[in-house]
């Protein structure tokens, strides 16, 4: 099915050749084509242009998009969708002056959610979780990876994974699927965390890997967690397996965890709240995404991930959700987007791209999402009729987004 849309207010991010990342000074750059035409066949961008120049297309059907701007669909590089039930209690303790670490401290935080998610079943984990997933699709989210790590048994991990890799099959939209089953130590581990890491490497790693339920490995290493000698141990076990590292570093304390990354190949780094020069320093000429997440900063009240010293030392920067019960119950997108200009001193055109292009490299999409280029998934938002793209993250409470195209097909 041919289907064109005509008279786009602005066509935002064209490339005309894919591009796999943006860095530095690059990220300001956001190439536009203004009263522009999009032409898609099935699920696939066949061609664009400016008006004046469409040529005669046979079409199936044409959307008239004045006053609108078309870009390409969000791409959410960390969340944690998969989860049973919610965390609003903890909410109101820290209103009341509980700090996140004092909720972890007395059994509540992330094992709060790891028991919720033992005892749920199956099936009801899959229903919530949908319905998060087709939440997330309507404000504008066109690739998600998705993490397990609240389960802290071997039951419950590969119970998560078995979520996610449903959703994959059920939705039409790319789902990367990341094994964090070091995301914390269980109570019954406390006084023995090293057996609770070998639990992780020596039986539920070899399981992931042989139904197949992971591209990425992830551990949370930070103070209290995981500690950087963990990290090398968990990544050096799961590069026999093929699983390639995203990993949570640098939210509360830096003690290393991102050079143990680099040194693994990280795909991605993701937090950054606390960053060091030599962090930073350590970063430049590697393959390694920086990745940063200013919903969970706005939720925790938290320091924002220092995007300026990022981006001027010439280094790229992704944004995503980190959407959660704990730390950041939101999926919304937009909102990010919004963060990273308000309180990250972003620039719109970089939030953008970090928020495309640069999401889509931190899981290995940059060929198929992330720009409106020829031969790409039609994934792309429309707009409701605003003023710019700056509109966007400016009318940080207002749903801009009128349709969302997954696939070619409108999202219902």
């Amino acid at each position: 099915m041919k289907q064109l849309f005509t008279n786009i207010k602005e066509l935002l991010q064209v490339r005309e050749n894919a591009v796999n990342k943006l860095s530095g000074a690059e990220m300001k750059e956001l190439p536009t084509i203004k009263n522009a035409w999009l032409l898609i066949e099935d699920d696939k961008i066949t061609d664009y242009g400016e008006m004046d120049s469409l040529p005669k297309i046979n079409i199936d059907k044409t959307i008239n998009a004045e006053g609108k701007i078309i870009l390409p669909s969000w791409c959410d590089s960390h969340t944690h969708i998969v989860y049973a039930g919610n965390r609003e209690l903890e909410f109101a303790d820290r209103i009341n002056g509980l700090s996140y670490e004092e909720i972890a401290n007395r059994g509540g935080g992330i094992l709060n959610s790891a028991k919720t998610l033992q005892d749920t079943p199956e099936e009801v984990v899959y229903q919530q979780s949908a319905k998060r997933l087709e939440e997330v699709m309507k404000l504008g989210t066109g690739a998600v990876e998705i993490k397990s790590g609240y389960g802290l048994t071997e039951e419950g991990e590969l119970k998560m994974l078995r979520v996610i890799k449903r959703l994959q099959q059920n939705y039409n939209i790319p789902i990367k699927a990341t094994f964090l089953g070091a995301h914390a130590i269980p109570k019954e581990y406390k006084e023995k965390p090293n057996a609770y890491m070998d639990l992780v490497i020596e039986k539920i790693l070899p399981k992931v890997a042989e139904e197949n339920l992971a591209e990425y490995i992830d551990i949370f290493c930070e103070k209290g967690y995981f500690s950087v000698a963990d990290t090398h141990k968990l990544l050096s076990a799961a590069k026999k397996f093929g699983l390639k590292p995203k990993i949570h570093v640098n939210q509360f304390n830096a003690i290393g965890g991102i050079q143990a990354g680099i040194a693994h190949e990280a795909l991605s780094v993701d937090h950054l709240e606390v960053m060091r020069p030599e962090d930073i320093e350590s970063l430049k000429g590697t393959a390694t995404m920086p990745v940063a997440l200013p919903s969970c900063s706005l939720f925790l009240s938290i320091p924002y991930t220092p995007a300026r010293e990022i981006l001027d030392a010439g280094l790229p920067l992704a944004l995503a959700t980190d959407f959660n019960p704990g730390s950041t119950p939101s999926g919304n997108m937009n909102l990010v987007v919004s963060l990273a200009c308000i309180k990250m001193k972003m620039t719109p055109e970089e939030a953008i791209n970090a928020a495309t292009i640069n999401g889509a490299y931190a899981m290995e999409l940059s060929e198929t999402h992330g720009s409106i280029t020829r031969g790409k998934q039609a994934n792309f938002i429309v707009t409701r009729e605003i003023p710019s793209y700056t509109f966007l993250p400016y009318a940080f409470g207002t749903n801009s987004i009128e349709s969302v195209f997954i696939n070619g097909k409108t999202v219902e």
